[in-house]
């Protein structure tokens, strides 16, 4: 037997210790399939129970799944995607009759329950993207919004152009800025959604974080950061301008979209949690009958003052019954 020994050094710097064939973009396929997959089932099944036509092929169900999948980090457990297109088939949207008649958007409460049920299988560590392997030595690290809202500085690797292109840590569709404004340029020139959700919304977040900063840095830089860090553009794109719970007038959507970009910017500046699009848009989602309410338009043919003499007389019928 020899007497030399045999030094091993064991490297225990970060986790995990054991490599697998598996990368992100399986990952990131998994987790749509899943979301997607279990959505389109629960629809199913509730109205094959419930006794109700089958509504599958209208595909709503396959966009919920699809949107839900892209709040989520492409590492979440298998299980996440499941519960949260439970909550958001069945209980937001199938309990209060089905597409059209939900008063908030499915996948957005499903985002805002899961956040509240399971935190840290959300809004945890991210996945290093592929662009930042040579730079960090980790295998997951913090998105740009939680530096940014959490150090009040950018490091150097979150450049501008990196986090446009999509070169940044982060939820499945909320990395590449660039990818998101392409999707928005197409629904609205194909006509599916208009511009004034996504424009009124995301102004308002750029104005105020001008006026406001925050962090080491000038205002301008940090108003930049905040368009591009978050799930701010695929919300405000993808999201916000879901028929059923937005308003339906221009002017409408109009001051739908600044209350939404006034109440992202007050939860990012004063909330405990660096990212306040879910809930600011959930918040206006309840808030959207009073708009249309406010800038209800007359029926075509009827005049201003065809609408104030039958209100009159409805009044007038009211005192008359006392």
């Amino acid at each position: 037997m020899s007497d030399k020994k045999e030094r091993i050094i064991l490297d225990v710097a970060y986790q995990p210790q054991v490599r697998t064939d598996i990368n992100t973009q399986r990952l990131a396929l998994l987790v749509m399939a899943t979301s997607v997959t279990s959505a389109v089932f629960f629809e199913w099944l509730y109205r094959k129970l419930m006794k109700k036509s089958q509504s599958i092929d209208d595909l709503s169900a396959v966009v919920t799944g699809l949107l839900l999948a892209l709040t989520m980090p492409a590492n979440a457990p298998a299980w996440i995607p499941v519960v949260g297109t439970f909550f958001a088939i069945v209980v937001v949207k199938q309990l209060y009759g089905g597409i059209g008649k939900n008063f908030l958007n499915p996948a957005l409460a499903a985002r805002a329950f899961l956040l509240a049920s399971y935190s840290t299988a959300l809004s945890g560590s991210y996945l290093v993207p592929r662009g930042l392997k040579n730079a960090v030595d980790a295998v997951t690290m913090a998105t740009p919004l939680s530096v940014l809202y959490g150090e009040g500085y950018m490091p150097a690797i979150y450049s501008v152009k990196s986090m446009f292109l999509g070169n940044m840590p982060g939820a499945l569709g909320e990395i590449s800025t660039m990818a998101l404004l392409i999707g928005g340029i197409y629904l609205v020139a194909r006509k599916v959604i208009t511009w004034h959700i996504p424009v009124s919304f995301l102004g308002t977040v750029f104005v105020l974080s001008l006026l406001f900063g925050g962090g080491h840095m000038n205002h301008a830089e940090y108003a930049v950061y905040t368009l591009l860090s978050g799930g701010l553009m695929l919300a405000s794109i993808f999201m916000a301008t879901d028929y059923a719970s937005s308003p339906v007038t221009l002017k409408g959507q109009l001051l739908y979209g600044v209350g939404c970009g006034v109440l992202t910017v007050l939860i990012r500046k004063f909330g405990s949690y660096p990212e306040g699009v879910t809930y600011a848009i959930l918040i206006m989602n309840l808030c959207a009958w009073a708009i249309d309410k406010l800038f209800h338009r007359p029926q075509f043919g009827v005049s201003k003052e065809d609408l104030e003499a039958a209100k009159a007389a409805k009044k007038a019928a009211k005192e008359a019954k006392k």
